[in-house]
C-alpha cells in the first residue's frame, strides 16, 4: 500500500513535536514536506525528515502535491490555508481551533464539499482517557440523571506571544475552549440550547482574555460549568453529579460516590433521608488526559484509506465553534445567548 505522502505547515512547537511525531510514528504515512516562515525551523526539519522544506506554502503544494496537509499556523490563518489546501487537492487536518469563527468553519465546510477532499478537525480531546471513562460512567447511569458538570483547567502562567493577540486568533477561549467544552458536551451527551459566558484578561498581556467562564444548559435538562481559570492552586478538573451520585476527577484519579437515599413515608423523619453510607471507590486511569497523537493519527490514517470514519464529524466540530461564539458574544452582549439547533 502507498504511504499517505503528508506535509506539515507550521514547523513550531506543537506542528514539530506532536504532529511531526504523530505523522513519523505512523507507517502508513511519510512526511512529503515541512513549511515554515522560519529558517531554523525549516533546517531543523530538513535535517529531521531529509525532505524538502519551503518558505510558502502555496509553493510547497504547487511542486510536491502532497495526499494530506496538516495546518498547524497561527489561529487566524486556519481557515485560509485549509480552503488553500483542498483547493490543490489535498485532504487536511487543522489544528486547533479549526476557525476563529462559525463563518469561517462553514466555509472550510464547503470547500470540502466542493473539491470533494476530506477536512478533519484536531480535537484530540475526543481521545482522551478521562474523557472516555466519564462517558462510559455517565451513559451506564453510574450516578443517576445527569444535574451539572463542572470542567476546570487552570494555570498560572504569563504568555508573551501571538496567543495574547486578538488580530491573531489569540485567546485561551480559542486556545483551551476547544479541549474544555468539546470534551464536557461529549460527557454530558446532550446539545447545548443557551450560553451564558463572562471573559477576562488578568495576568497575560496583549488585548485578549486569559481567564474564561461559560454556563452551557442542556437539551436534556442538564447544566455545563465550564472555565479556564489563572490559580495556582490545584481544582478538580472535573465535577459531575448526577441523581443518585457524583464523579470527582483530578487528572487521571477519579473518585465515583454513589448514593440512592430513601423518601420516607413520614416527612418529618429527616434522619431517614439520609439512608445507607454512600458507595466511594477510586480508580486511577492510565493514559493521556489530552488523547494519544498516536492513536488519532491511527484513525487518521483509517478515515483516509475509507476503512473507517473519523471519530469527530464536522458537525460536531461546527457546533463546538458556535459554542465559542456564543461565549464570546454573551460576555460582549452581557446577556445569555440562544444558541439555534
Amino acid at each position: 500500500m502507498e504511504k499517505i505522502r503528508t506535509a506539515i505547515v507550521g514547523y513550531g512547537r506543537n506542528g514539530s513535536t506532536m504532529h511531526a511525531g504523530g505523522v513519523a510514528g505512523n507507517p502508513r504515512l511519510a512526511m512529503a514536506a515541512v513549511c515554515d516562515i522560519d529558517p531554523k525551523r525549516r533546517e531543523q526539519a530538513q535535517a529531521r525528515f531529509s525532505c524538502p522544506v519551503y518558505e510558502d506554502y502555496k509553493e510547497l503544494l504547487a511542486r510536491e502535491h502532497p495526499d494530506l496537509v496538516v495546518v498547524v499556523t497561527r489561529s487566524d490563518q486556519h481557515a485560509a490555508m485549509a480552503c488553500d489546501c483542498m483547493k490543490a487537492g489535498a485532504h487536511v487536518l487543522v489544528t486547533k481551533p479549526w476557525a476563529v469563527n462559525a463563518a469561517q468553519a462553514r466555509t472550510m465546510i464547503a470547500t470540502a464539499k466542493r473539491t470533494g477532499r476530506t477536512l478533519l478537525p484536531w480535537l484530540p480531546i475526543y481521545w482522551a482517557v478521562d474523557t472516555r471513562r466519564l462517558r462510559e460512567l455517565v451513559s451506564a447511569g453510574t450516578i443517576g440523571d445527569l444535574i451539572l458538570i463542572r470542567r476546570t483547567i487552570t494555570c498560572f502562567g504569563r504568555r508573551n506571544d501571538w496567543q495574547t493577540q486578538q488580530r491573531c486568533g489569540g485567546g485561551y477561549l480559542l486556545n483551551w475552549g476547544p479541549h474544555i467544552f468539546f470534551s464536557a458536551l461529549l460527557v454530558a451527551g446532550s446539545a447545548p440550547r443557551s450560553v451564558y459566558g463572562q471573559l477576562r484578561q488578568t495576568i497575560n498581556p496583549g488585548d485578549t482574555e486569559d481567564v474564561v467562564l461559560a454556563v452551557l444548559n442542556l437539551a436534556n435538562g442538564a447544566l455545563i460549568v465550564a472555565e479556564h481559570t489563572v490559580t495556582p492552586a490545584s481544582m478538580p478538573t472535573w465535577v459531575i453529579q448526577g441523581t443518585k451520585g457524583t464523579i470527582i476527577a483530578n487528572g487521571l484519579q477519579l473518585r465515583i460516590i454513589q448514593h440512592d437515599p430513601p423518601q420516607p413515608d413520614n416527612p418529618t423523619q429527616y434522619a431517614a433521608m439520609r439512608g445507607t453510607p454512600p458507595v466511594d471507590h477510586t480508580e486511577t486511569l492510565t493514559g493521556d488526559i489530552y488523547g494519544n497523537t498516536d492513536e488519532v493519527y491511527v484513525d487518521i490514517a483509517k478515515a483516509l484509506c475509507g476503512e473507517a470514519p473519523y471519530p469527530v464529524t464536522l458537525d460536531q466540530a461546527l457546533g463546538l465553534t458556535k459554542v465559542l461564539d456564543a461565549v464570546r458574544a454573551s460576555s460582549a452582549k452581557q446577556r445569555v445567548v440562544t444558541l439555534r439547533t
